[in-house]
């Protein structure tokens, strides 16, 4: 199935490179959802729910490289007729001198390039959602412990207890595994600056190439030197994405 957003020549529009990149946080939404209504029913199912990072990841994981090895191209990407290049091969590939037969033989990424492909598009993402859960579950902690502070004195006599006992267990667990809660603290801390400046890249990226100032979308694709194009109607009727496959 094959979605047309328009446009002219190999280049697809801006609205087409922002519909692919939004279509993996629409499809884990509609999962996590049907996932939580069927869970209702089958209380099996709120591990999936527990653990919806790491089904996610490992789900999108194998659409991704299913769909890299077989189309050179992501999932969503592929959902709109699209294809990745290398950069040089696509500026070759845009000289007159040479046939539609030679772009094809030239233009197929790399091993190395399908690899860096699906760390951008799997193992980045779902580090930074662990991320996120980090400093979230950081930040409410603090929000918490701040109300507490402000609360009345009865409030806190009647929760002394509790309130021991959790300190005996931070205490306990402080001492079994100082580096992995340090390290979570760290994590959450950088996180903020990491989200500003991944997120302040790409709307630059966004905002030239929108501009027609580059040729990549998003700093991974610049990154990993690699070009998104359309593929046209002839690649896509004589398959000649399956051809690299049977090499």
């Amino acid at each position: 199935m094959l979605l047309q957003v328009g446009g002219q020549g190999s280049r697809p529009t801006f609205f087409e490179m922002a519909a692919t990149h939004q279509l993996p946080a629409s499809l884990r939404a509609a999962l996590t959802y049907s996932i939580g209504v069927m869970a209702q029913r089958r209380p099996a199912l709120h591990k999936v729910l527990d653990h919806s990072d790491e089904f996610f990841a490992l789900l999108m994981l194998v659409l991704e490289a299913h769909s890299l090895q077989t189309t050179d191209a992501s999932f969503s990407e592929s959902l709109y007729g699209l294809r990745r290049r290398p950069a040089e091969i696509t500026q070759q590939s845009q000289e007159p001198t040479q046939t539609s037969g030679q772009k094809l033989n030239i233009s197929g990424l790399t091993r190395h390039q399908r690899i860096l492909s699906v760390v951008f598009l799997v193992v980045m993402p779902y580090f930074k959602s662990k991320m996120e859960s980090l400093y979230i579950a950081q930040r409410g902690s603090m929000l918490q412990a701040a109300l507490w502070g402000r609360g009345d004195s009865d409030m806190l006599d009647i929760d002394e207890t509790a309130t021991r006992i959790s300190e005996v267990q931070e205490q306990d667990a402080s001492r079994s595994l100082p580096f992995i809660k340090k390290l979570k603290a760290f994590l959450a801390g950088c996180y903020p600056w990491i989200h500003a400046t991944h997120e302040g890249l790409s709307f630059t990226y966004q905002l030239l190439y929108l501009l027609d100032a580059t040729g990549f979308y998003a700093p991974a694709l610049h990154i990993i030197r690699v070009h998104v194009c359309r593929a046209t109607g002839q690649e896509l009727a004589d398959g000649c994405f399956f051809e690299k496959c049977k090499k």
